[in-house]
């Protein structure tokens, strides 16, 4: 059974830090490409994040770039997102999910993490 399970959201003051992490197993995590979506109050899904197995190439919406970074660590099976220099419109449930194999579909998804950052 594949779960993904995430941890680290949190109440952060503005220009603050947060770690999220994403634990995932019942996959070969090393051959997954793992992404982070959030969702803001009242606003759909917003690509954040993705980075590629093998390589671990890592890509970014504009929006934070520079500001957060994504990593993983394969031993841990476990996906991490970075978040510094926090900004009020950055509140939202952080998800992360797994990249289905054609690369375009995400097909398991964790719970979610809220983070609010305030002003």
């Amino acid at each position: 059974e594949v779960q993904l399970v995430e941890s680290g959201g949190g109440l952060v003051q503005s220009g603050g830090s947060l770690r999220l992490s994403c634990a995932a197993s019942g996959f070969t995590f090393s051959r997954a490409d793992m992404t982070w979506v959030r969702q803001a109050p009242g606003k759909g899904l917003e690509w954040v994040s993705r980075i590629n197995s093998g390589s671990g190439t890592p890509y970014y919406a504009d929006s934070v770039k520079g500001r957060f970074t994504i990593s993983r660590d394969s031993a841990k099976t476990t996906t991490y997102l970075e978040m510094n220099s926090l900004k009020p419109e950055d509140t939202a449930v952080y998800y992360c999910a797994k990249v289905g194999w054609s690369g375009v579909y995400y097909d398991y998804w964790g719970q979610g993490t809220q983070v609010t950052v305030s002003s």
